[in-house]
């Protein structure tokens, strides 16, 4: 239900974020505008800005150790290489990530929650593992986890505000739904544009193709100064998402999709960096449980017709099928 959008919206949810855990929380006057806000966002662009409360310090450091980590010799990034023995975790260099088989002009480090062995049957044999992080900057490791546990906390209380929106419960995403949330964490370096042979700087070819998000909530952290993460409006019109300091990003996913019958789109959006800059930007996911079987909920039916538009998708088969797809063996 994506319109023609030409802006995103930049949404105060610090009324949401202190209510987030009050049983009434939707009676309060502050709570129920952020809802409203949140349901208007995710139905008529499925993209928008929050200002997240965690400190500008760790936002700023958790991209700084990044540029850090991309400036090491190829030699030293590859000794994490992204395999399918390590679970699919791991350093992959530019060009090995496709989208909708075309190179994707950026390299990255991907991460997912733990899966141990058994753990979700043969359904968790593909993401079976544990991450691995590089031993060099120091100190990598302990920071993208205190990043990952903080982002986690700030998604589910977002969520429980576009559960309201959708009239649900505030915990409508929680329990066998999402309350042992996957989640993924992509830390993505996309090279400049350099200028050719003295002419004119050339367009950068796409550093991300076109694509929607697997699962519920996005929340992108991105370099400041360097508009490159496009939306894609009714109109097929691509709009900036220019990053905003002190806000994340945020952009709802294909599970959320499903859940509410179609009513929110998960939108499609590419990133091009056709700045001489080298841009970092780092991707969390939040997603549902590794194992939820997602349906569209009773009341998002009722709300566009009575007729299921979705049949019922297992997360972790929907995240398998897309992972198996995007890499370059």
């Amino acid at each position: 239900m994506t319109t023609d959008f030409k802006t995103l919206p930049l949404i105060d949810v610090s009324p949401l974020l202190e209510k987030w855990d009050d049983p009434i929380m939707a009676q309060d006057k502050g709570v129920a505008d952020v809802v409203r806000q949140l349901g208007q966002a995710c139905k008529e662009a499925g993209f928008f800005y929050v200002g997240h409360g965690i400190p500008d310090s760790l936002v700023k450091e958790v991209r700084n150790i990044a540029h850090r980590y991309f400036d090491l010799p190829y030699e030293e990034k590859i000794k994490i290489k992204l395999s399918a023995t390590t679970g699919y975790r791991g350093y992959q260099h530019v060009g090995e990530n496709i989208t909708k088989g075309v190179p994707d002009m950026h390299e990255a480090i991907d991460c997912y929650k733990e899966v141990t062995k058994g753990m979700y049957g043969a359904l968790g044999e593909t993401m079976q593992g544990s991450n691995v992080w590089p031993s060099h900057p120091p100190n990598f490791k302990k920071l993208m986890e205190e990043y990952v546990n903080l982002c986690t906390e700030l998604s589910r209380k977002i969520m429980r505000g576009i559960a309201l929106a959708l009239g649900g419960s505030p915990v409508e995403f929680e329990g066998t739904r999402a309350g042992d949330p996957f989640w993924v964490l992509r830390i993505i370096g996309y090279p400049g544009v350099s200028p050719a042979n003295g002419q004119d700087m050339p367009k950068n070819d796409i550093g991300c193709g076109a694509h929607t998000d697997y699962g519920l909530l996005t929340l992108v952290n991105q370099d400041d100064g360097i508009t490159a993460l496009q939306v894609k409006n009714l109109s097929g019109e691509w709009i900036s998402a220019p990053p905003i300091p002190g806000t994340f990003v945020c952009n709802i996913g294909d599970m959320l999709k499903i859940l509410s019958n179609g009513f929110y789109e998960s939108t499609l959006h590419r990133v091009t960096n056709n700045s001489p800059i080298y841009r970092v930007c780092v991707a969390y996911f939040y997603e549902p449980n590794y194992d939820a079987v997602i349906e569209p909920l009773d009341e998002c039916v009722k709300q566009t017709g009575g007729t299921r538009r979705f049949e019922g998708a297992v997360y972790g088969k929907h995240l398998v099928s897309k992972v198996l797809t995007n890499f370059i063996y």
